[in-house]
């Protein structure tokens, strides 16, 4: 059955307690803004199939998807966390798109193409995650290697949405103010 009836109240039970919390809790923004960030992905991962090649889009969505994972699980009581390993691996896929892309310097017009509007939209996404795990706090601790994954993050998105423009010839341009 994919119901059970037990939050028809307003509430909703955490990992591995018996302990229930308002649906509109802090914790569960957090979790509800990780799970709506992660199907964000998603549907990028579902659109790198025209990012053929250099650099390879596909692995470095479908890691943050598997990492995003482990954070929700990490929110919700699990013993699981991410690790200083995970976010060094971050940053080199950071560092490696960054090698694709001409770092514009200033923001950019989300729209070039359609892949490149999606991660525009995952990074603001990401960002508003990274909040909601913040206003979390006291409620669910996460660890310094968490906090520091969910920074950079947004910072893998806006490289990824640069590159895919790039690979689509589109110019991207800036406001004009």
């Amino acid at each position: 059955m994919l119901f059970t009836r037990k939050g028809d109240d307003g509430m909703s039970g955490l990992f591995g307690t018996p302990e229930r919390l308002p649906k509109d809790s802090p914790l569960f923004e957090a979790l509800g803004t990780l799970d709506e960030l992660n199907s964000l992905l998603g549907i990028c991962f579902a659109q790198a199939d025209e990012m053929r090649g250099e650099p390879p889009f596909k692995p470095a969505l479908r890691s943050a998807q598997e990492n995003l994972f482990i954070i929700q699980a990490e929110l919700a009581g699990a013993d699981k966390t991410l690790t200083q390993a995970n976010v060094d691996v971050l940053e080199q896929t950071i560092a490696e798109f960054e090698r694709h892309i001409e770092n514009p310097h200033s923001f950019v017009i989300a729209g070039v193409s359609e892949i490149s509007a999606f991660l525009d939209y995952a990074r603001t996404v990401s960002r508003r995650a990274e909040r909601r795990v913040l206003s979390a706090r006291g409620i669910r601790e996460t660890s310094p290697a968490t906090r520091k994954y969910l920074n950079r993050l947004s910072s893998l998105l806006y490289a990824l949405a640069r590159a895919a423009a790039a690979c689509t010839n589109a110019t991207e341009q800036k406001p004009s103010y």
